[in-house]
């Protein structure tokens, strides 16, 4: 099996399992009221977090489909098709949800368990259009899955998130800060120099 480039070794797959494991567990804690309430994402319930992420790991599938098979398979047709997937599986009943969420994570998991080592090494392009070895679409879920469960806004924050996975996603949201040019704000803030800045763009 090939090692998960992105953060230098085995721990992706395991951070996938086991942020994914919590996440569900903490899907199936709530009410439908409660998935109805809004999330830490501005203009998002709960619903919207979950059907995203749902919709995440039937997009990273196609990417795992494309390593295996060398047929391009893009994670989304459009913007505008998946922002229309998100709304309509945040408005199904709390109970389809967290059925479709749960299933389309494991069939992820499954797929990744069968793509051959030969497979791990052939690049794909993310939505954001950047060219990566296959082998990082563990941590690309990995990291969707932890910091989206933080969002839930449900109990769990990234304190209760391995502290490796912390430092691997803090490593990665710093080399984007300082490729966007956004470097003085974000050293401004970490030596405390300044309130938390508000100029800076979005992480993703």
């Amino acid at each position: 099996m090939a090692r998960d480039t992105a953060t230098g070794g085995m721990d992706a797959r395991t951070w996938m399992t086991e942020c994914t494991a919590t996440f569900l567990r903490t899907v199936d804690g709530l009410t439908g009221e409660q998935l109805a309430g809004p999330s830490l994402l501005p203009g998002w319930s709960r619903a919207h977090v979950v059907a995203h992420v749902h919709h995440n790991a039937q997009a990273l599938g196609r990417l795992v489909s494309w390593a295996a098979t060398g047929v391009e398979e893009r994670m989304y047709p459009s913007v505008e098709h998946r922002n229309a997937e998100i709304e309509a599986s945040a408005a199904l009943p709390g109970e389809e949800l967290k059925r479709l969420v749960r299933e389309s994570a494991e069939a992820l998991a499954a797929d990744l368990a069968k793509l051959p080592d030969e497979a791990w090494s052939r690049r794909v392009t993310t939505f954001r259009g950047g060219s990566i070895p296959a082998s990082e679409i563990p941590w690309l879920r990995a990291r969707e899955v932890a910091v989206h469960m933080v969002d839930l806004d449900a109990g769990v924050g990234f304190a209760d998130l391995p502290a490796d996975l912390v430092a691997a996603l803090v490593r990665e949201v710093v080399d984007k800060r300082l490729g966007d040019g956004e470097g003085p704000q974000l050293a401004a803030w970490l030596t405390g120099r300044t309130a938390q800045p508000t100029a800076l763009a979005p992480w993703l």
